[in-house]
């Protein structure tokens, strides 16, 4: 809020108007008796303001010290307000205000008539126009009347944009030649990610060169109006006339009806510093530190400029005790910007073209944000910094004419008796608030750091302007005729009458040859090797072994196993992948030769072995991960090696560490083979081609090891609530897990599928969780239910998930149990059932269209000794369903007193909400 930082204005904001604070001459007596529609509001030292009844708040500053008046209208609209493609709006819009109005066609002629000094400035959060003329009625009647004209009536017409873009234009050209102004644009761009303080005032040139004049009218019909503005008077002026003068000039305008867009932007916390370079031509060198600081009307904003006076005086500040005089720069400076939300501060150095930079950043970061504490805000350096302040505030008060158009920053952030508020606190600053404020703000996370370099051989990348798509298509002559795939009917029946089910000894297969555009084929790949033994304490090295399959043969590179697959237009890994008819042989002979003579370069584990830690380090603090990990890790019942243990992500980290490539290997060579499992193949392929490679490639790889399978059996586990505090993190995760005794051939097993899909399945946009936690509370992008239902043991697994922001995650929680009560007290409806049956079927008709799912349901189905009937039967029995049924199946399994909850989130969050 305070105004009398030692700034260097003129170098690096060329659009806020230069001004230094001024001072006071004594009052005129008040009027007596207002007009009809206006209302006094308040007085501070002999300074009134009024209101009409069209929403104009008007100030009187009457002296009859000189004999000069100024009148200065503040428009609410800056740079803050503009939107894509407007930035430069609100100035270019200040140029235009001046081409003349309704009532002034040429007011350019008579200001010079009159002898008036005009100007106009654009900053952050308003606009204002000022005329300071000798005083006289005359004079002062005119001014009025053309500013209330000006506020409604003005042209901004086309052919005065033409010739003032060009002007504008040139400004900013201007700006682009001084290395304090590019910095200062480079600077904002870099502290805002959101706001619109990231755009500088004078905004891009395309968006001047480019604006359409339709915008700049409807941008000043918005905000060019008289609830929106505030006029000043002040000078030598008698104040009863000037308020019945304001009344027939300004008061006539109508009150506006179209309502202020209303702004919510809130810039994030910074989270890290950022850096920039500037390589331009120049003859100096800049350092410049900038730091996000509150809006100027936060308690902590006085104490801030308190701490940037300190540091950037010249020639009592730090910056130039610790720069200027031992010679590592020539000059400093600091500013801080006052806005009406949450601004910013700059400290800079200039430094002799050719000099070392690297020190003088240094010795910069080290005294903004370790110097106050290290060394205290002393007693004499506040006192200094406090008298200087009111020896601004006292000369603003002395001289009128200035104070007026100075006023507008105050203004802009809400009242103009905010001057006089700021100047009463200085008295209230203490050394103590200082340090707080400076170790607060100036810290390593909200720093920018820039550097101006000059470069007489800069590296530019021009990126040149593309040709339209009409341009480009103009010459192209494309082909007609198109590469159509067959008309396939998606039915289970038919999935299972096209599909041929050879088998190579434990090898079993399912070919699905049709005829596809582009002649796709989808393979599905699943090798069984292993027993309960044999894989005991080997995940990891099995994980990893696998990985490394293509990563190097006795044959092939990593590099060229790449080329391979590229050639052979493989999409996908080794267990599922997609190619084309031409390709298929050769890529599963591919497949083939990865597994069977993978070779293990040491550099190439060392690299996967780094990239897979670093990947799993990087889940330490993830909600999302973490949640999931401690729900599986609760419901784990088997002992540590078993193939079926569940080790939780730090376990899994030191397992990895510890992991050798010669036990990778060692499980290759022992375990390994692709004599056993099931492979799947859907599209456009020669069928007796692919059987004889299929025969040849794949059935004499045997593993040596003893083949068991190693199913997960039901187990009870006691419920739990379980809470993982993730500081620092702005989403939470919500999870519930139940597991039950049910198979896929069971008699419930189609209800509860069906009560599931409608409690929280996610195959759209609609279900009771998605309705509630989403739809009708707002607390969740992503919520939902699932059910895994297993197929060999009776064994299956109830799961629910929600993503909240941690102010949130016990009201999703809480949300998620009152859904499972009330449908298990009300049910659900019919209609939803109906519903319900109808969605599922489109869906799995849909999925049985897609040939990657279908290759992938026939390796499960040829694993289990099922076809496709199986989905037929079990589609046909959830067509049976009566609510009823879909209801009982509810109730039956999903128990809330025997759900376990995990809640990972920032409890320091969720806490204070």
């Amino acid at each position: 809020m305070t105004r009398w930082m030692k700034t260097f204005a003129c170098l690096l904001w060329p659009l806020l108007l230069a001004f230094a604070p001024h001072a006071f001459g004594a009052g005129q007596a008040m009027p007596t008796k207002l007009p009809p529609g206006v209302d006094k509001l308040s007085t501070v030292e002999g300074i009134t303001e009024y209101r009409l009844a069209n929403g104009l708040h008007f100030i009187l500053f009457p002296d009859a010290a000189k004999p000069t008046a100024t009148v200065n209208v503040t428009y609410l609209v800056g740079s803050r307000h503009e939107n894509y493609g407007e930035t430069g709006m609100a100035h270019l819009l200040e140029h235009m205000l001046f081409k003349g109005s309704k009532n002034f066609p040429d007011p350019t002629r008579e200001f010079k008539a009159r002898g008036f000094q005009i100007n106009g400035s654009t900053w952050l959060d308003r606009t204002n126009y000022y005329l300071t003329f000798p005083a006289s009625e005359a004079n002062i009647k005119w001014a009025l009347e053309w500013s209330a004209d000006a506020m409604v009536n003005s042209f901004i017409a086309r052919k005065d944009l033409d010739s003032e873009m060009s002007v504008v234009r040139n400004e900013f050209e201007m700006g682009e030649n001084n290395p304090s102004s590019v910095m200062l644009k480079r600077m904002q761009s870099m502290l805002f990610d959101w706001h619109n303080y990231r755009h500088n005032t004078i905004g891009a040139r395309s968006d001047i060169e480019n604006v359409r004049i339709e915008n700049l009218q409807a941008f000043y019909r918005q905000f060019y109006q008289p609830d929106n503005a505030v006029l000043t008077v002040a000078g030598k002026f008698d104040e009863q006339q000037a308020v019945k003068w304001i009344v027939a000039s300004f008061g006539r305008l109508p009150k506006p009806t179209r309502e202020l867009p209303t702004s919510w932007t809130v810039e994030p916390t910074a989270d890290g510093e950022r850096q920039f370079a500037v390589r331009r031509k120049g003859e100096i060198q800049l350092v410049t530190l900038a730091y996000r600081t509150p809006s100027s009307l936060h308690a902590d904003s006085d104490a801030v400029a308190m701490a940037s006076e300190i540091l950037g005086d010249t020639p009592n500040g730090r910056l130039y005790k610790a720069l200027v005089q031992p010679g590592l720069a020539a000059q400093v400076f600091a500013f801080t910007v006052d806005a009406r939300q949450p601004g910013f501060v700059v400290f800079g150095a200039m430094v002799k073209k050719g000099e070392s930079l690297d020190r003088v950043r240094e010795r910069m970061i080290e005294v903004l944000e370790g110097g106050f504490a290290d060394d205290a805000a002393t007693t004499a350096e506040l006192g200094r910094a406090v008298d200087q302040a009111r020896t601004a505030y006292e000369r603003a008060l002395a001289d009128p004419e200035v104070f007026a158009v100075m006023l507008s920053e105050y203004i802009a952030l809400g009242d103009w008796r905010l001057f006089f508020h700021a100047r009463d606190q200085l008295a209230q600053i203490t050394p103590a608030q200082i340090d707080a404020a400076a170790s607060k703000y100036f810290v390593r996370d909200n720093r920018v750091l820039g550097t101006f370099i000059p470069e007489d051989s800069p590296q530019r990348a021009v990126i040149t302007e593309a040709p339209s798509a009409a341009e480009l298509l103009a010459n192209f002559k494309p082909q007609e005729k198109g590469d159509a795939g067959e008309a396939f009917d998606a039915s289970p029946e038919n999935i299972n009458r096209r599909t041929d089910l050879p088998s190579f000894g434990a090898l079993k297969v399912a070919l699905l040859p049709k005829k596809n555009r582009g002649q796709t084929v989808n393979v599905a790949i699943k090798f069984r090797w292993g027993d309960q033994d044999s894989l005991r304490h080997r995940e990891v090295a099995g994980g990893l072994a696998v990985a490394m399959l293509a990563r190097g043969t006795s044959q092939l590179s990593r590099q060229q196993i790449a080329d391979e697959l590229t050639r052979l237009k493989v999409n996908g890994d080794l267990s599922h992948f997609e190619t084309t008819r031409d390709h298929l042989p050769e890529a599963l002979r591919l497949v083939a030769q990865l597994f069977h003579d993978a070779s293990f370069p040491a550099a190439e584990f060392e690299e996967l072995k780094r990239q897979t830690l670093t990947a799993m380090q990087a889940q330490l603090d993830n909600p999302q991960e973490l949640s999931r990990d401690a729900l599986t890790a609760h419901f784990n019942t088997y002992p540590p090696g078993d193939p079926r243990y569940h080790a939780q992500l730090t376990e899994r980290i030191e397992q990895l560490r510890q992991t050798t490539l010669d036990q990778v290997t060692a499980y290759h060579r022992q375990l390994i083979g692709t004599a056993r499992g099931e492979i799947a193949i859907v599209g456009d392929f020669d069928e007796k081609a692919i059987i004889d490679e299929l025969k040849r490639l794949f059935p004499e790889y045997v593993s040596r090891s003893p083949y068991g399978r190693v199913d997960r059996e039901y187990r009870q586990v006691d419920p739990q609530r379980l809470v993982i505090d993730t500081p620092d993190k702005e989403n939470a995760f919500v999870r519930a897990r139940l597991d039950l005794m049910l198979r896929d051939d069971d008699p419930d097993a189609p209800a509860l599928y069906l009560a599931n899909d409608i409690f929280g399945g996610t195959t759209g946009l609609s279900s009771r969780l998605l309705d509630r936690l989403r739809q009708k509370d707002g607390l969740s992008y992503s919520v939902g239910s699932s059910l895994s239902v297993g197929s060999r043991e009776h064994l299956s697994t109830w799961t629910f998930a929600a993503m909240a922001a941690p102010q949130n995650a016990n009201r999703a929680e809480q949300a998620f149990l009152e859904e499972l009560r009330r449908a298990r007290a009300d049910g659900f409806t019919a209609e939803e059932v109906a519903e319900a049956k109808k969605g599922l079927l489109q869906a799995r008709a849909v999925e049985r269209s897609q040939d990657g799912a279908v290759a992938s349901r026939w390796v499960s189905f040829l694993d289990l000794g099922r076809d496709w009937q199986f989905s037929k039967d079990f589609e046909d029995k959830i067509m049976a369903l009566t609510p009823e049924r879909v209801n009982a199946a509810f109730r039956k399994y999903i128990d809330p007193e025997r759900l376990t909850l995990v809640v990972a989130t920032d409890v320091s969050k969720g806490n204070a909400n």
